[in-house]
C-alpha cells in the first residue's frame, strides 16, 4: 500500500476551500493508502502568532479532522511539533538547499514583499515541508495550486540528499483536486478563497452557523447577466458558485447549468447555502462532541508515537548518511 502524507497549518479558521481542497480527500484516501495526516502547528510560527489562541486553533484542527470522517484506526493523525524529527530534518535539509532557490519560492515573495523585517523560517519553510513529507516516505502529496512549487523543490531536495549521501529517499508525486482545488473567493473571484482574508464575507468557514453561510453566499459577488454558466474567465464569480455547489451536491456542473436555465441567481444561491449547510451541519455536530473531549487528547497521543517511530528510524538513517553522531 502506498502512502500519503499531508498537513495543514493551525492558523485561523478551516475554510470550505480547505475542506473541498484538502479534508475532503483525505476521507476517502484512508481508505486507499497509508496515510500520515499532521497538524504541522511548527509552518504557523513562521509569522506571529498568539500562543493561547494558537494551542485552541490546535485543537480545533485536530478535532475537525476527526469530524470530516477520518479514521484514526486509518490514519495516522498527529501534531508536527510533538514529533522532534520534523525539525531535526529540516535542519538537514537546509543544509543542503540554497538561498537562491529558497528565495524564488512565489510564497516567500508573497509574504515578505515589503517588509523591514522578515523571518528567517519564512524563508527556510520549504525545508521544514520537504523534511514533513521525506521522512515518511510519502509516495503521493496531495496540495493546492499554490503548494506545487514547495513539492517540486521537495523533489529536487530529496533526488539531491540521495546522489549527494544515499539513496533513502522516496521521490513523493504530486496530487492536485481537478475540481474545487483552488475554490475562490466570495468577495474577489479572481482570489483564493483565504482564511486569512480580512473581509469576512470573502470565505465561509466550517464552523459557521447556517444563517452566517446563507449569508455570505447570497452577498457572493457575481454579474449582472443572471445566467447560471460556468465561465471561469468571464463570470468568475458565478463559475466559483457552481463549483462549490458540484462538489457539496455531487451534480456535475453540466447538470447544474441545465437546472437553473432561466432561472436567475436568487434561487441558485439559495440552493447552494442548502447544499453546504446539509453537510456541514453533521459535521458541526461531531465536532462540538470532540473539541474538549479526552478522546481526542488519547488520538493524538497515539498518532504522536506511531509519527515518532517511522520518523526516528528515518532520522537515523539520514544521520549515518551524513557522517553525524556515532551511527
Amino acid at each position: 500500500m502506498k502512502t500519503i502524507f499531508s498537513g495543514i497549518q493551525p492558523s485561523g479558521t478551516i475554510t470550505i476551500g480547505n475542506y473541498i481542497g484538502a479534508l475532503k480527500q483525505f476521507v476517502e484516501l484512508q481508505n486507499d493508502y497509508h496515510c500520515y495526516f499532521c497538524i504541522v502547528d511548527q509552518h504557523a510560527i513562521t509569522v506571529p502568532q498568539d500562543p493561547q489562541q494558537l494551542k485552541q486553533n490546535i485543537r480545533n484542527l485536530a478535532a475537525l479532522y476527526l469530524a470530516v470522517g477520518i479514521d484514526p484506526e486509518k490514519a495516522t493523525l498527529f501534531i508536527q511539533s510533538e514529533v522532534p524529527a520534523h525539525a531535526q530534518a529540516a535542519w538537514m535539509l537546509q543544509c543542503i538547499s540554497y538561498i537562491g532557490e529558497l528565495e524564488r519560492m512565489t510564497q516567500f515573495k508573497d509574504k515578505s514583499a515589503g517588509k523591514e523585517a522578515v523571518s528567517a523560517g519564512l524563508l527556510t519553510y520549504p525545508p521544514l515541508m520537504a523534511a514533513d513529507i521525506l521522512l515518511y516516505n510519502a509516495d503521493l502529496v496531495p496540495v493546492g495550486e499554490d503548494q506545487k512549487q514547495h513539492l517540486e523543490l521537495t523533489r529536487d531536495l530529496a533526488e539531491r540528499f540521495n546522489k549527494k549521501y544515499a539513496s533513502i529517499f522516496t521521490l513523493p508525486d504530486i496530487k492536485v483536486n481537478e475540481v474545487g482545488a483552488r475554490i475562490m473567493s466570495l468577495q474577489e473571484p479572481t482570489k483564493k478563497m483565504s482564511k486569512s482574508d480580512a473581509n469576512q464575507k470573502a470565505f465561509i468557514s466550517l464552523l459557521d452557523t447556517p444563517k452566517q453561510i446563507e449569508k455570505k453566499i447570497k452577498s457572493a459577488v457575481t454579474d449582472s447577466e443572471g445566467i447560471v454558466k460556468f465561465d471561469k474567465e468571464n463570470k468568475p464569480g458565478i463559475s466559483n458558485l457552481l463549483a462549490i455547489y458540484s462538489i457539496f451536491s455531487k451534480q456535475s456542473i453540466e447538470e447544474l447549468e441545465k437546472k437553473y436555465e432561466g432561472q436567475g441567481y436568487g434561487v441558485f444561491k439559495a440552493d447552494v447555502a442548502n447544499a453546504v449547510i446539509s453537510e456541514l451541519t453533521p459535521i458541526q455536530e461531531r465536532y462540538q462532541n470532540l473539541v474538549e473531549s479526552t478522546k481526542l487528547d488519547d488520538i493524538l497521543t497515539n498518532g504522536a508515537e506511531k509519527a515518532n517511530k517511522v520518523a526516528s528510524a528515518m532520522i537515523a538513517k539520514m544521520e549515518k548518511a551524513m557522517g553525524l553522531g556515532r551511527h
